[in-house]
């Protein structure tokens, strides 16, 4: 039984669908307080955390979606305030680590995993700019400088990517995602809702083969606290 901390664009089809399994597995045995697993160390530390499995959930799903899959078994409870686990089982650069063990003989996912400190920044980038354009700026600077491990910088980025993005800041991300598919879509981006311009964002990067933008964190992940403002009105 495992629940990965890293995005979910790492995974391979067959994982996310795995992932999708044991965590609605992991949610009844919680919710219902029953016994079977109820003490291996991946439920103990997502006992007290029942709001974030839930967002852990809707950014598999997410990524289900923008896969092709379809996706019938809602889980419900999301609320504002969330606490994510202290802890890992594996820290973010270990769990690199045994995806690429894991799939020396299988497709890999949507996002290649990542060799080294530049690429796995530049997978997250879209991603930690919808959250804190200064620490996107910090980051950038230390990764071109070497500063900064694997290590480091992989739980760094899990950190940041559990912290929702304000609706303008998702925004400015958005519209800088926007300029690779400009040239391919009719739509004025100012009149268009985050959601709206993130469907026709993944829409295009398929269509033309967009690899920056397949690969990136934030094709999935921000489509989740898009559609999470739309809902809230803000």
């Amino acid at each position: 039984m495992r629940i990965w901390d890293i995005n979910s664009g790492f995974l391979n089809d067959q994982s996310l669908l795995g992932e999708h399994r044991e965590l609605h597995g992991m949610h009844s045995i919680i919710s219902r307080k029953k016994s079977g697993y109820s003490r291996h160390p991946e439920t103990l530390r997502w006992v007290s955390h029942l709001p974030a499995l839930i967002i852990r959930h809707e950014l598999l799903v997410g990524e289900m979606k923008l896969r092709g899959f379809n996706h019938h078994s809602p889980l419900h409870g999301y609320t504002s305030s969330v606490e994510w686990p202290a802890i890992f089982i594996d820290p973010p650069a270990a769990q690199y680590s045994l995806l690429q063990k894991k799939y020396v003989t299988k497709k890999q996912g949507r996002i290649p995993l990542p060799q080294n400190i530049q690429i796995l920044w530049a997978d997250h980038k879209y991603s930690v700019m919808a959250r804190a354009p200064y620490i996107y700026a910090e980051i950038g600077k230390r990764v071109a400088a070497g500063e900064i491990t694997f290590e480091a910088l992989s739980e760094k980025l899990v950190q940041l990517l559990r912290t929702p993005p304000s609706e303008g800041r998702l925004t400015n991300a958005v519209f800088h995602m926007w300029g690779y598919i400009s040239d391919y879509s009719p739509m004025n981006p100012r009149e268009r809702t985050n959601v709206e311009l993130l469907e026709e964002i993944q829409k295009k990067s398929r269509e033309y083969n967009i690899d920056y933008l397949l690969h990136s964190t934030a094709l999935s992940d921000l489509m989740f606290y898009a559609q999470w403002h739309s809902f809230m009105g803000e």
